[in-house]
């Protein structure tokens, strides 16, 4: 799939914009703080329904205006979609060939993207909350059923902290709803780790031989989910439930007393492993580096296995951040099949093939104009 079209209007530093792509790789030009990012981020917004920088929408309107709206047009393997997202101080409206779609859950996933952004070289050594994010970002692209898994769970994790809140500052002492919502809470959490496990494997399937060819065939990566439960990849469903059922029993005490819900699928983590060595820990700059791009390479090739066609690949201001080799690697791997935007200052100093053939951009004080 690839964007062929985008419209913005009052989104960002951007009045308005009118600009047509093509399916190869499109580089935009520009100093820092011209608007480069922001056409970048808008084509994720498009799909994602969200920033990858910010969880307030209303950073995304421009100053003094009352909304924002991206268009888009999308060429897929069975025709043509247009996709339209408004945000506003009231929330969003999404359409999907011109229909509005009533949940979000619906409209996630008609456009797949893969953002590799400075930051994302954080998969590895930031905290375990980039990786639940990046985790659940990625299944949701391809799953449905998981966003709207992981927007209940959110929602009865939100209502038992409340509860257990209460329970703490003995405002209640009727311990029913909190069993109900344990209840709830435990049929969730199951569900999205059995999807967590699954989307792993599949991951480290894909990741494994890249990493391999990017450190020359000296390296093997391993991916580990680490749940704060003592569940294990090969439990089913029913295990799963028995598991917490008998964990939350336990402890049940110490979360009146602390006011929160202390296991669950908000609290697990993933490790990524190379040779057996913990990468976070013990990992080169290098190896970290390796290991993060490795890791997005395979998004790609996980979501075209998926669904039967490549995502659109964001490229912000990372080939910067990667030595000569590793750049090698990344544009030799997208050539010719994935529709790609690069923003950077320069490509002086990148001397291949894709960049030499690729459409290119130039943004000035929230304007972009077509150079080659």
């Amino acid at each position: 799939m690839y964007i062929e079209e985008l419209q913005l209007r009052n989104y960002r530093n951007y009045q308005g914009l009118e600009a047509t792509f093509e399916n190869k790789v499109n580089v935009i030009l520009g100093e820092n703080a011209q608007g480069k990012t922001n056409v970048m981020e808008s084509i994720y917004v498009l799909a994602m329904a969200k920033s990858h920088r910010t969880s307030n929408d209303k950073d995304l309107i421009r100053w003094d205006e009352e909304y924002a709206k991206i268009e888009g047009r999308i060429k897929k393997n069975n025709g043509s979609l247009p996709m339209q997202l408004v945000i506003s101080k009231k929330g969003k409206k999404a359409k999907v060939n011109h229909l509005e779609q009533r949940k979000l859950s619906q409209y996630v996933g008609n456009m797949n993207v893969v953002m590799f952004a400075p930051e994302d070289l954080n998969l590895v050594k930031g905290s375990p909350q980039v990786r639940r994010r990046f985790v659940d970002m990625e299944i949701g692209q391809v799953s449905a059923v998981y966003l709207h898994d992981i927007s209940q769970y959110n929602k009865i994790l939100q209502q038992r902290n409340h509860y257990l809140k209460q329970l703490q500052i003995k405002k209640s002492t009727d311990h029913t709803m909190l069993d109900i919502l344990t209840e709830q809470f435990i049929q969730a959490a199951a569900r999205i780790i059995l999807k967590r496990f699954e989307f792993l494997r599949l991951l480290e399937k894909w990741a494994l031989p890249i990493h391999q060819g990017i450190s020359r065939g000296l390296e093997d990566l391993k991916i580990i989910y680490k749940p704060s439960a003592e569940v294990s990849e090969g439990d089913d469903l029913s295990k799963m439930i028995a598991v917490y059922e008998e964990k939350f029993a336990k402890i049940k005490t110490r979360e009146i007393d602390r006011g929160t819900t202390m296991f669950g699928p908000h609290r697990d983590d993933l490790q990524f492993f190379v040779n057996g060595r913990d990468v976070q820990t013990f990992g080169s700059q290098g190896q970290q580096r390796t290991t993060a791009l490795s890791v997005k390479l395979a998004e790609i090739e996980l979501i075209n296995a998926e669904i039967g066609e490549y995502p659109i690949l964001l490229l912000d201001d990372v080939l910067s951040e990667l030595d000569d080799y590793r750049q090698s690697h990344l544009l030799n791997t997208i050539q010719g099949k994935v529709q790609t935007f690069v923003t950077t200052t320069s490509v002086d100093g990148i001397d291949h093939q894709t960049l030499r053939e690729a459409a290119t951009y130039s943004v000035k004080t929230g304007e972009m104009s077509r150079i080659q």
